[in-house]
């Protein structure tokens, strides 16, 4: 089974489709996200810097993530893998593929989730995190709204929106993932590895096509 690299634009569904796999089908996740947000709890010079630009809705430079990404990923297990959050540019590409190259590391593909922005939008601002069970949910699809305004229905727990899912941050992100990520497509279409997933449907179809990319059967 090929492991994954996904990119898409902010709130594109990244952590369920990951979640999914997890879940399914044995995946690990490393998620650039999760990993940024864990250090920036430190209380350290480093932690209060990152948790400064993460709430500006900037991302973090190469020569900050590139090391954090490194030393998680050499915790693999020998079981397939997503990458979530990176690549963003053409240098992190670049980077990955000579750390593939080093290690041997050819089954791979990249799934690009191509989805609207007032999709994208309604996707980041609706968004609602538990912050005990960490369940998610969404204000304004049925489905995902909770039972009881900000209160979890699974634990009930108290529901937050995330700093980085305010509207103002939401664009701020999805601007210089036009500049910055969407150049990837190109790159790693002349590489033989791009996917293109239609995320303007239901869940269950895009898990659908997901599962048949990662079996080369789309």
């Amino acid at each position: 089974m090929n492991n994954l690299i996904l990119i898409a634009p902010p709130a594109a569904g990244k952590g369920t489709i990951s979640s999914y796999l997890v879940e399914n089908m044995g995946y690990q996740h490393i998620s650039t996200g999760d990993i940024l947000r864990n250090v920036a709890k430190e209380d350290s010079e480093r932690g209060r810097y990152i948790s400064s630009l993460m709430k500006e809705g900037q991302f973090i430079t190469d020569d900050i993530i590139l090391p954090l990404f490194k030393q998680e990923f050499t915790k693999i297990k020998e079981k397939p893998f997503i990458l979530d959050g990176v690549p963003r540019n053409i240098y992190q590409a670049e980077y990955l593929t000579n750390l593939f190259n080093e290690i041997g590391l050819k089954n791979y593909i990249v799934v690009f989730i191509d989805i609207k922005k007032d999709l994208l939008l309604k996707r980041a601002t609706g968004r609602r995190i538990c912050t005990s069970c960490k369940s998610v949910y969404n204000v304004y699809f049925d489905g995902y709204k909770p039972k009881e305004e900000n209160v979890c229905d699974k634990c009930g727990g108290v529901l937050i929106q995330r700093e980085d899912d305010m509207e103002s941050t939401f664009k701020k992100r999805y601007t210089i993932y036009l500049d910055e990520t969407e150049p990837l497509i190109k790159y790693y279409e002349e590489l033989g590895k791009l996917k293109k997933i239609n995320a303007n449907v239901k869940e269950e179809e895009i898990f659908e096509n997901i599962k048949r990319c990662l079996n080369d059967k789309y």
